[in-house]
């Protein structure tokens, strides 16, 4: 494993080291939010689902356009510079709005930013590395990511412990962004060795056919899998103290940090499918304690860190799985479609999520996840191949 992990190039750790950097300033915000909005801007649930509905569909059609274009014109810096200039600039903003409207509007520039940069950067990630070490390659770029995931929300918890006003919290966020763009500016374009790819990849009928069958299945799944910010704001209503949402935060991205590399490098030599339907299974059990929860208790820290292993099986398995089934000279266009169809899913995701939480019940919410979880681990043998291709020494 530290053999592997030595010879992964360059490219590799720079991407990983700046996921690392931006997601301590967007961690430091994320489970702020839930908290900023019910506390000083006086909104609930359904303007939470809204906004984070909102925010992440829209986005996501930009995820296919940045995506396409980087198989037409096989240049991804520049978008990837771009998305993280982008969200570096709002996510400090947030701390000047006074209503729920310009809340929606700043999360919405955030996560345009990332429409813009995520499809590159996969793109980006998987042209560096052999297919056969495509999993260990995401698998370090998530583990670093979720690092990133843990500095933040302890830095969060750190400040609103000193008194700091939950509201200046948000300034924070920029001083990281700064630093993101200037690790940014040392990205260099892998060697173009593929063709660009045709222009008929915008039509979803000129998706291969396992990948397309895939995206059914993601986004069924993803239909389930609203914002973690109503985990959060669950747990909150559970007992757990303001000053330790942040920390729960942490502990889930402290697991995943942990677990992607060495889960994602085992989809190399076993197959991604087993992992992807063991993360979707632990997705449904989380749910379902949760819809079953009346008061928290010492364990719930334990419920959050085994969240984490979801995230650690699925999160670089997925995208690993994607470059597998994506065209030669398409990776680009199929990254893009799966961002574009995790998050269309996402919007009517955390809007029904929301309607439910404050129209019906927490349980019946959380029990609707849990289902459609279960359902996509039910299809997910049926269109997903087993194994990675295994090319060159690996074959």
């Amino acid at each position: 494993m530290l053999a592997a992990l030595r010879g992964l190039p360059r490219a590799v750790w720079l991407l990983g080291l700046i996921s690392l950097v931006n997601d301590s300033a967007s961690e430091l915000i994320y489970p702020l939010i839930p908290l900023f909005l019910a506390s000083v801007l006086a909104a609930g649930p359904r303007a939470l689902g809204l906004i984070e509905g909102i925010a992440e569909a829209t986005a996501s059609l930009l995820k296919l356009v940045s995506g396409v274009l980087v198989d037409r014109t096989r240049r991804a810096r520049p978008w990837i510079l771009a998305g993280y200039g982008l969200a570096g600039v709002a996510r400090p903003a947030i701390a000047l709005v006074a209503s729920w409207p310009w809340l929606l509007v700043l999360r919405f520039a955030d996560r345009l930013g990332k429409g813009l940069r995520t499809s590159p950067r996969d793109a980006l990630l998987a042209a560096s590395v052999a297919p056969e070490r495509r999993g260990l390659a995401f698998g370090v770029h998530r583990g670093m990511d979720n690092a990133g995931a843990v500095l933040g929300p302890l830095l969060a918890a750190l400040l609103l412990a000193i008194g700091v006003p939950l509201r200046h919290l948000f300034l924070w966020a920029g001083v990281p962004g700064v630093a993101c763009m200037l690790l940014a500016l040392g990205l260099r374009e892998p060697p173009a060795t593929i063709q660009p790819a045709s222009g008929g990849a915008w039509r979803p009928t000129r998706i291969p056919v396992p990948l397309r069958r895939y995206l059914l299945v993601v986004a069924l799944f993803t239909l389930g899998n609203s914002s973690n910010m109503f985990l959060l704001l669950r747990a909150r209503e559970l007992g757990v103290p303001q000053a330790a949402v942040p920390l729960l935060w942490a502990a889930v991205s402290a697991v995943a940090a942990l677990g992607s590399a060495p889960l994602s490098a085992l989809s190399d030599r076993w197959g991604r499918r087993g992992l992807l339907l063991t993360g979707y299974l632990a997705y449904a059990a989380v749910y379902l304690a949760m819809a079953l929860l009346r008061a928290g208790g010492a364990w719930l820290p334990g419920l959050f860190a085994f969240y984490g292993l979801f995230l650690a099986a699925t999160e670089g398995v997925e995208k690993a799985l994607v470059a597998d089934l994506a065209e030669p000279g398409g990776q680009g266009t199929a990254f893009g479609w799966f961002n574009l169809t995790t998050g269309v899913a996402l919007l009517p995701a955390s809007l029904v999520f929301g309607w439910i939480y404050q129209g019906v019940s927490a349980t019946a919410a959380f029990l609707f996840s849990a289902a459609c979880a279960l359902a996509a681990a039910a299809l997910l043998p049926l269109v997903a191949p087993g194994r990675a291709p295994m090319t060159g020494a690996a074959a």
